[in-house]
């Protein structure tokens, strides 16, 4: 640890100090009653020399001001002054006798055997807790006395700290010290001065010794000062001179955060760093106002680590009996709720699974519909006599050339389009959906159409029709890729991915054969997530010939009837596509789909490729443990679905479908927390009247604890936080006026600065 210089020595003196180490061993002059042994060491002014007094063979320590042209023999007499004034404490090194009247003159000081705080950092680097901690106390003990006779130290830092053979703590050079009424400003050391000190007119004032005080804990603790680092003191050395060199040590310690090296160091608590910090407030009204609300806080910290056992066991005793007893109601209590939670889930999923296999029947029953309204439909001779009409057109035959480029084929869509024939079917496809649109208006358990569409034997889209009359944009495209054309588990996908699917005509893909259940998928007209029941025109109506044209419905998901009639937040039923492929598991129908219909219309992904699947292992793990988590939880629009669930599930098997192959599940899930509601309330209940319970054992204990606290209270620590302080920052209490007044009645030898001049001699 290097040494630190009271800013008040320049960088010549410390030079000047560092030559006279070198001279001579002889002692300066001979001092009566004392024999001088040994040079000490030296400094700006003189030499400190170890000395024998003759009479009691007592070391005494004799410094000699040798170099008496730039001493400042005022703040000299001050210190002697102080020195006196504190002569009985036992925590200031001794001031023995002075000779002004020597040349040089000197001044007697007991000898402390252990060197300096300084020196003992400097072969430790820091110190133990338990060792910082003792120093500190005695240092304030000492520093507190000597604040009781209205003396201010001014300059606390490790150099001015002694350590006698018992290394207990003394103070020493009291050179920057000022008396409490003193107005004139005392310059410290950088790193241990307080910020307001470091200032050519501050009023000396008690909180400056606090902070000193601060840093010598902090500096025994990690080893160094608050604030002190090679880029700061690198700063210091180029001011251009006193002045600014305390600005700039001003400023460092207001811009800096507070120091916290301290408490990273093993064994400091939190009361202890607590101290620290308060000592080292840069704002001096944030300190501690004296030296001895620092003791304060050091015996209030003894009195909390004393009592902790016994408040250890007083505290863990009652609440150990309150936990035991907590711990044993608790788990009656959880046992008892997780019983009748248990309990009630299973009702509740047995009532879900009988809803799922009601739906299954309903919506069972409603799909056989479909498929004898699509069959009855295809082969009605109206619409045959109106397919055959269009079929073998030649605008058919063009618009289905496979060597047409996307360009061309748009631009014979418009002919196509207007074509009469073709039209008069997608009038009569319009007819006969409105008739069914008509029936459903009148009887809510008809059927609910999407939509009518008219492919031919390669995926041409004929004719379409919707329940809203909105033009379509599919006619004369390729729709050849969707299930409800090829009857596949999902829609294909082609290589070119740079052109739409149905702008791609791919005339090896066979139709199906039967009536066919489609995948879902998204309609490029209306945005909306719909599936197809699909059924193949043969040629003549022979099931043997081949296939001519494929006609089908769609159907919105969540228009089957069960789902129409339904409109709960809390319970409702999704449905599922259990079939075996690569969209197993896709929920066909949600009650958020209205509003992810809501998105736009125009080209989609397939819905295949979304993350709202329901997994095998969920569908097999539907038991009376379990919870079902709803994936549309985890969509953005989906906040309102997230959380635990119970579900159960039924199969729709579909027409001409093997069991092996799956169908469409029915799964019917009901919120936990609302079909747990009530036992939930009660659990609540029980749980409040416990707590309120519990409440009032502890409010007892707490009274108790109070009560207890109170009477182990310290009743000097109550008087001292009552009272007024021994020293007031700033200012001197009656008790150091009185001694000063005292000590300013004492005649002292006068310095030389002070005596009258001889009479001069006449020639």
């Amino acid at each position: 640890m290097p040494a630190d210089h009271t800013q008040q020595q320049s960088t010549h003196e410390q030079q000047r100090a560092r030559e006279l180490s070198m001279h001579s061993t002889l002692p300066p002059a001979n001092v009566p009653g004392y024999e001088a042994q040994s040079r000490l060491g030296s400094g700006a002014f003189g030499e400190v020399w170890i000395g024998i007094d003759q009479k009691t063979s007592r070391q005494v320590a004799i410094k000699f001001f040798m170099h008496q042209a730039g001493l400042d023999w005022t703040q000299l007499s001050r210190e002697v002054e102080k020195l006196v004034l504190l002569s009985t404490d036992r925590y200031v090194v001794q001031l023995l006798d002075v000779g002004w009247e020597s040349d040089p003159p000197y001044y007697i000081m007991e000898y402390i055997e252990n060197g300096s705080l300084e020196d003992l950092l400097n072969r430790e680097g820091q110190l133990s807790v338990r060792d910082a901690e003792e120093l500190f106390r005695e240092i304030a003990i000492g520093l507190m006395h000597a604040h009781g006779k209205g003396v201010l130290h001014c300059d606390l830092k490790p150099a001015n700290i002694l350590l006698d053979l018992e290394n207990k703590p003394r103070l020493a050079d009291f050179g920057q010290s000022r008396l409490s009424h003193e107005q004139s400003p005392a310059l410290g050391t950088l790193f241990y001065m307080a910020p307001e000190q470091a200032d050519l007119n501050a009023v000396p004032d008690s909180c400056w010794d606090v902070y000193a005080l601060g840093a010598l804990l902090y500096c025994m603790l990690t080893g160094a000062p608050p604030h002190r680092s090679d880029a700061a003191t690198r700063q210091f050395e180029s001011a251009s001179g006193l002045a600014d060199r305390l600005a700039k040590y001003r400023n460092l310690i207001t811009a800096s955060p507070p120091p916290s090296e301290h408490r990273r160091v093993s064994g400091v608590d939190r009361p202890l760093a607590e101290i620290v910090d308060r000592c080292l407030a840069v704002d001096p009204q944030r300190r501690f106002p004296n030296v001895q609300a620092v003791i304060d806080a050091l015996h209030a910290r003894d009195i909390a680590r004393l009592r902790r056992p016994l408040m250890l066991i007083g505290f863990v005793g009652p609440i150990l009996l309150l936990a035991i007893m907590a711990i044993f109601g608790l788990r009656g209590y959880e046992r008892a709720v997780k019983h009748s939670e248990l309990l009630v889930t299973i009702k509740a999923r047995e009532n879900n699974a009988m809803t799922a296999r009601a739906a299954a029947d309903s919506i069972k029953g409603e799909v056989y519909r479909y498929f004898v309204l699509i069959e009855k439909e295809a082969n009605s001779a109206a619409f045959r006599e109106r397919f055959a009409q269009v079929a073998e057109t030649e605008i058919v035959q063009q618009i289905s050339d496979p060597q047409l480029t996307p360009a061309e084929r748009d631009a014979l869509r418009p002919d196509f389009i207007a074509h009469p024939p073709r039209q008069a079917l997608n009038d009569y496809l319009q007819q006969r959906l409105d008739e069914h649109l008509r029936k459903l208006s009148a009887n809510t358990s008809e059927l609910k159409l999407a939509s009518f569409l008219l492919v031919d034997a390669t995926g041409r889209m004929l004719a379409v029709a919707y329940d809203d009359n909105s033009p379509s944009r599919s006619v004369g495209w390729n729709y050849a890729y969707r299930t409800y054309f090829h009857g596949g588990p999902a829609d294909l996908e082609f290589e070119d991915q740079s052109v739409p699917r149905f702008m791609q005509a791919e005339a090896d893909i066979e139709p199906i054969r039967s009536t066919h259940f489609s995948a879902a998928f998204r309609s490029t007209t209306t945005g909306r997530w719909k599936i197809a029941v699909s059924t193949p025109i043969f040629r003549d109506g022979n099931p043997q010939a081949d296939v001519v044209g494929v006609l089908g419905m769609t159907v919105n998901l969540g228009d089957f009837s069960y789902f129409r009639n339904t409109d709960l937040e809390d319970k409702f039923a999704v449905l599922v596509d259990g079939r075996r492929g690569p969209n197993q598991g896709v929920i066909l129908q949600h009650p958020l789909f209205d509003i992810m219909s809501q998105d736009g219309v125009g080209p989609a992904e397939d819905y295949s490729a979304t993350e709202f699947r329901v997994t095998p292992t969920q569908l097999a793990s539907m038991h009376p443990n379990a919870r079902y988590q709803d994936p549309f939880g985890e969509s953005a629009e989906g906040e309102m679905y997230r959380g635990d669930w119970i579900a159960s599930a039924s199969t729709v098997a579909l027409p001409g479908s093997k069991p092996a192959d799956g169908g469409i599940v029915v799964l019917v899930q009901e919120r936990e927390e609302v079909a747990t509601a009530e036992v939930k309330e009660l659990g609540r209940q029980l749980k409040r009247e416990g707590i309120w319970a519990l409440g009032g054992v502890f409010g007892v204990i707490i009274v108790l604890w109070y009560i207890a606290i109170r009477m182990m209270a310290d009743p000097r620590s109550i008087a001292a936080r009552s009272g007024p302080s021994l020293a007031t920052p700033g200012g001197s209490t009656p008790l150091a006026t009185n001694v000063v007044a005292k000590h300013q009645r004492t005649t002292l030898p006068a310095p030389p600065h002070q005596r009258p001049s001889p009479p001069r001699r006449k020639n």
